[in-house]
């Protein structure tokens, strides 16, 4: 190792971000390692590489003591003061060893080591970068499906999309480019591991920052998300801009704006709803496209009552529930919605049951 290997340690200190002392520092412990392991020295030793020239040497150690119980480790007071009268007890006193046939052993393992190394800081740049990103949208392409995990390749580093968070009915082939949310990276032995989600209420969300600038400069503020993935799914907009329509905003010209996310989303249903702080009003809007008659709610309970014409209940309740069930995510109340003509049975029973206490 010379002034030219020291050259290269500094170019690459600029190029990967790996600062040349750590470098020099991990050298000198991989060829201390080294020299013990091929010339069976069980004794203290330390290799120190010249910061100025590259040069490498070998020193054994040895501790000054009253009485040498191992003579690879210690020396006797006696025996270092006659080297140098200055030497004091537990003082260490150190002698060049360095091997002639070390070179080609110092330089294989200086390689080895810079290898690693520069491996190491790839994978910490690539680390910080996504880990940086983590709630956020990728774009990669389908490399592979394994046991229903479609692996995605994004360039420096390889995301997993499991099972479990793709959606129903989606398929996915070697080539297709696609967008999924960042749920979490993990440093692993082989670098950094991405997870990602095409299920998650985020990727919801972040599709429309993409898409309404309103939302990504804040005029427009998405206040909940509620997601049934590959199915329906339900927003909530408020405008911090009188003049700007939140719904109309989120919707696009011609309804682009959400058909570009639909479109994503493989034909994903998404209602639009505006954000009320009345929340007998929001309760009503979360119903959407149902038109509600009347709400009555109660606060502390969180619980909201629901009427609307019989012939809208089933467009209420949707299918399976499904746009009740919705709502409430969306809003945070459990809603119990009822018919006017099942409202108008509850109120003649209980006038009823009034006026007969009252006779009473």
């Amino acid at each position: 190792m010379n002034s030219e290997f020291l050259e290269a340690l500094y170019a690459l200190e600029k190029e990967k971000g790996v600062p040349v002392d750590i470098l020099l520092e991990t050298i000198e412990a991989a060829l201390l390692s080294a020299y013990k392991r091929n010339f069976g020295s069980a004794q203290n030793a330390r290799v120190q590489i010249s910061r100025e020239t590259g040069d490498y040497q070998v020193f054994a150690q040895h501790v000054v003591v009253k009485e040498v119980v191992d003579p690879k480790l210690e020396i006797s007071i006696e025996e270092a003061q006659s080297l140098d009268p200055r030497y004091k007890l537990g003082e260490v006193i150190e002698n060049e060893v360095t091997p002639r046939n070390f070179g080609r052993i110092a330089a294989q393992t200086a390689k080895q080591v810079v290898m690693q190394r520069i491996r190491e800081a790839e994978r910490n740049l690539v680390y910080k970068e996504y880990i940086d990103r983590e709630g956020d949208i990728i774009t990669g392409v389908v490399q592979r499906v394994e046991q229903k995990n479609v692996y995605i390749e994004l360039g420096k580093a390889e995301a997993i999309l499991a099972a479990n968070e793709r959606v129903p009915g989606e398929a996915h082939r070697q080539g297709d480019r696609i967008k999924a949310y960042i749920l979490e990276v993990k440093k692993t032995t082989k670098g950094p591991q991405v997870f990602v989600s095409r299920t998650h209420p985020g990727l919801l969300k972040r599709l429309f920052e993409l898409e309404v600038p309103e939302l990504f400069e804040g005029i427009v503020e998405l206040k909940s998300v509620a997601r049934e993935a590959g199915y329906r799914s339900k927003i909530a907009v408020f405008s911090r801009d009188e003049n700007i329509d939140p719904v109309g905003a989120c919707v696009g010209p011609k309804g682009m704006r959400v058909q570009a996310i639909v479109n994503e989303l493989n034909g994903e249903k998404i209602d639009v709803i505006k954000w009320d702080p009345d929340s007998s009003k929001y309760v009503a809007a979360s119903l959407s496209p149902a038109k509600v008659v009347a709400v009555e709610i109660w606060e502390e309970e969180k619980v909201a009552r629901v009427i609307v014409p019989d012939f809208q209940l089933s467009l209420a309740i949707g299918k399976e529930g499904q746009n009740a069930r919705l709502a409430a995510k969306l809003t945070g109340w459990k809603i119990d919605i009822k018919s006017e003509s099942q409202m108008e049975e509850i109120y003649q029973r209980e006038y009823a049951g009034y006026t007969q206490d009252y006779a009473e």
